[in-house]
């Protein structure tokens, strides 16, 4: 049974962690082990609770949380749903505040009025990440979380098996990451690099991936080219916001390609040209 504890601020200490603490604090946490992040919305915390991440503390509106046997005999799904989900999470601590002090929380409009803390896990390497998969992603220095949490969710919709990203990038644990990307950062395998660019590359064709860098080049082959669709193993590396790739980066791929454009519209945004890529570069 979960315990239900009314709250009327935010500024106790077990709740700094939602409302007070910087990403970077929340990650740091309980060095040298794996620090915390905060899960937003049913679905996001679902999904994280799906994939094993262990729940710390809820946070929620009053009138979403009832006891078990009230939420049965209310009319809302929501609150049915969130009584589901907080079962699943044991005899965690359940904070609940009227909807006027969880909006001093950033975004909180975003989160459904339900938040919840969860331990980080110690990330696999990647070549436990790369076990049997056929399409990963790359990401090479892209800091936006917006554009990771939309890579993630465009790689786990279109049969990507795994992510890998640079030490460089942007969290995907980070709350936007999570919540932008609905959750699915939970579904897809993913973990760092251990080597920056461009040296990564040559650890990617270790591993049995042929490397294909998304570049506005002229000496690049078609995003349809039947060479890349016979390919087995297919790393599909996409660079940092407005710089792109690295020159060297690119240049130590097997294949570069291009998006073609139209309108005398130069590039995609990097989340929008993920999306595209694969789709069209997905295992058939």
């Amino acid at each position: 049974m979960h315990q239900i504890i009314e709250i009327d601020n935010l500024d106790a200490e077990e709740l700094r962690i939602y409302a007070c603490t910087s990403e970077v604090q929340l990650l740091r946490r309980y060095e040298p082990e794996p620090g915390i992040f905060i899960a937003e919305s049913p679905r996001v915390v679902e999904r994280a609770l799906d994939a094993g991440y262990e729940p710390i503390s809820v946070l929620a509106e009053r009138e979403l949380v009832s006891e078990t046997a009230e939420a049965e005999q209310d009319g809302r799904e929501s609150v049915r749903r969130i009584s589901r989900i907080l079962d699943r999470c044991g005899g965690i601590p359940v904070y609940t505040a009227d909807a006027s002090v969880l909006s001093r929380i950033t975004g909180y409009h975003l989160t459904q009025g339900f938040l919840c803390a969860m331990r980080r896990r110690k990330l696999p390497t990647a070549e436990t990440v790369c076990s049997g998969a056929a399409r990963i992603a790359v990401l090479e220095d892209v800091v936006n979380p917006t554009n990771v949490g939309a890579i993630f969710r465009s790689a786990a919709a279109l049969g990507f098996d795994a992510v890998l990203l640079t030490r460089v990038c942007c969290d995907p644990l980070y709350r936007r990451a999570i919540r932008v990307s609905m959750g699915t950062i939970f579904q897809i395998p993913w973990t760092y690099l251990d080597t920056s660019a461009p040296d990564y590359v040559q650890e990617l064709k270790h591993m049995g991936f042929a490397a294909v860098a998304m570049a506005l080049r002229e000496d690049t082959v078609s995003i349809d080219d039947p060479r890349l669709a016979a390919e087995e193993r297919l790393a599909v590396i996409l660079g940092t916001e407005g710089e792109g790739l690295r020159a060297e980066t690119i240049e130590a791929c097997d294949y570069t390609v291009k998006i073609p454009m139209a309108h005398g519209v130069d590039s995609l945004n990097v989340a929008a040209a993920s999306a595209v890529a694969f789709w069209e570069l997905r295992k058939h």
